[in-house]
């Protein structure tokens, strides 16, 4: 007979019983901070899921759950490369808290390899529906600026998303890049009649940043340009000089 057993249940069942007061928002805070370090003595994947809960509640006062959540965030690193399977399922399946779970895995992987994450969770993330776009938001941030294969037909699709926010950040990453796919897209993105201002903004920059002509497109865009954007002669928005 196990340890667990004479703690009432077997190690990943003893975690999974701990989750209510891990979650828990009121009451003793004791009683949470307790259950959190019990967590964090067990050695499981289990104990890390359960552990990761924490991030998606906010006590008060702000400075404890603060605290409380670096701790946690020190606790889960400990676990090393067993935390990853965990955290890679939490960033699948939970809307909160990514920025929390991208921040575990760039201390426990290498860069290339959270950029696979992301670009994964971006592609399932494209064809399943979310109704709050922070997630998508956080992850494109996240891409935002660096030069990897993987990034542009992950965020491709984003373009199209409900929310302005989420379409918004997509035209950030993909500008610099320069992935010929996207050209027609942001285009067609800029000249929607229901594209709001901002977003035409934002395309209008993404296509200064990548060097793309309007060839098609060039009666419908003219009328959007804004300062500081202009055509050139070959039909290339560029900003005017100062």
């Amino acid at each position: 007979m196990g340890l667990f057993d004479f703690l009432g249940g077997s190690g990943p069942e003893k975690a999974l019983k701990l989750k209510p007061k891990v979650t828990q928002k009121y009451g003793d805070p004791s009683t949470r901070q307790k259950a959190i370090q019990q967590l964090g003595d067990m050695k499981f994947p289990e104990a890390v899921s359960v552990l990761l809960a924490r991030f998606t509640v906010t006590v008060e006062p702000l400075t404890t759950d603060a605290d409380e959540k670096e701790h946690v965030f020190e606790l889960i690193k400990g676990f090393d490369k067993d935390a990853i399977a965990p955290i890679r399922e939490f960033l699948r399946k939970s809307d909160q808290a990514t920025s929390w779970a991208l921040r575990l895995l760039g201390e426990l992987l290498p860069e290339p390899e959270v950029i696979g994450i992301c670009a994964d969770t971006l592609t399932h993330l494209s064809s399943h529906y979310t109704r709050d776009p922070e997630k998508k938001v956080v992850l494109l941030h996240h891409v935002s600026g660096k030069d990897d294969p993987r990034i542009p037909p992950a965020v491709l699709p984003f373009l199209e998303d409900m929310s302005d926010d989420v379409k918004i950040a997509a035209l950030k990453v993909l500008g610099p890049l320069k992935y010929e796919a996207a050209r027609e897209p942001i285009l067609k993105l800029l000249t929607g009649e229901e594209t709001a201002r901002r977003a035409q903004t934002a395309a209008l920059a993404a296509l200064q940043e990548s060097g793309f002509g309007v060839q098609g497109f060039r009666d419908k865009v003219e009328p959007l340009l804004v300062e500081p954007y202009l055509l050139d002669k070959s039909g290339v928005v560029v900003k005017r000089q100062a």
